[in-house]
């Protein structure tokens, strides 16, 4: 029998008007939104929809703006789909809250504040370190970790085979880039991005982030979310806390996560919030694999036929 887990999108999948259409059709939706914007204290929503993308792509708005239009996209989705079966959740990065909320082990309200509050902690890091990310299209990883310590900088995520992406100090990263070439890669990219996440420079953002977490009642998840750190299930909720803090400066081993899912029997995916980027990565990781995702009405509705047949 198939199995099925859910994906969440990560930082950098925002785009305005995220979240609108489905405001729009479904009063539900309509409601989280409200709902977020008094849990916050500001029009979360309006920047959403409206932008201006200025104002999105900042890590305080980006993070928790990407969480709540997720978090809508699964609600709905088990409001078209009562019977919606699944038996994991992962999360790319910021998304790792996300699966966690989803999976009941924390509320949506605190999943939400204290992902407002990790964006601003990972804000003021970027902002006294200049630090900056590029994604190695074409190189295996053992010469990318090659380039990364000649270099000085780190390997952040590792999405999927030809896909990684680098991190650290602005100037290492251009000498990275170079050398990547030089080691064959098709392309060294840079990437517009506020710092150097998932990289020792973001350690100023960790204890604050600590901080935070002690503030938030953590339980054990009702169906396995895997870890970026270990690519393996969170254990108990005493556990989760640790691993989230270490994530903001640990690589994402979303390639291994999703390849030890694979191994488990999971042969079905659903990604959730903005964005396709997960389902490429699954293309490239294993194309027999299905996926579907829900990010707007048009691929809510796709997504729900499917699901009843």
């Amino acid at each position: 029998m198939s199995k099925t887990a859910l994906l969440f999108a990560g930082q950098g999948a925002q785009v305005v008007g995220m979240g609108q259409d489905l405001a729009g059709k479904f009063p539900s939706a309509r409601a989280w939104f409200d709902r977020a914007n008094i849990v916050l204290g500001y029009d979360l929503a309006g920047v959403c929809f409206n932008g201006p993308e200025v104002d999105l792509t900042k890590t305080e708005n980006a993070q928790p703006g990407i969480f709540l239009v997720s978090w809508v996209c699964f609600q709905l989705l088990k409001e078209q789909v009562p019977d919606l079966k699944y038996e994991a959740t992962a999360g790319l990065s910021l998304g790792e809250f996300t699966a966690l909320t989803a999976a009941g082990a924390m509320s949506f309200e605190d999943g939400l504040r204290v992902v407002r509050q990790r964006g601003k902690f990972m804000q003021e890091a970027c902002d006294v370190t200049g630090g900056g990310m590029a994604a190695i299209i074409g190189l295996d990883e053992v010469p990318t970790r090659e380039v990364c310590a000649a270099a000085g900088v780190v390997l952040a995520n590792l999405n999927c085979p030809g896909q990684l992406v680098i991190s650290g100090a602005a100037e290492k990263i251009t000498k990275a880039c170079e050398l990547a070439k030089a080691r064959g890669a098709k392309r060294a990219l840079p990437l517009p991005v506020a710092g150097a996440y998932h990289s020792p420079l973001m350690a100023g953002a960790q204890p604050k982030l600590a901080a935070e977490l002690a503030k938030v009642n953590l339980v054990s998840p009702g169906v396995p979310v895997i870890s970026n750190v270990t690519a393996r299930a969170h254990g108990a909720a005493v556990d989760i806390s640790a691993k989230l803090v270490e994530q903001v400066c640990a690589s994402v081993l979303w390639e291994t996560s999703m390849r030890a899912l694979l191994a488990q029997g999971f042969t079905r995916f659903i990604e959730l919030g903005p964005g396709t980027a997960l389902s490429g990565f699954m293309k490239r990781i294993d194309k027999t694999a299905t996926m579907l995702n829900v990010a707007d009405v048009a691929s809510l509705e796709a997504t729900e036929k499917v699901l009843k047949l």
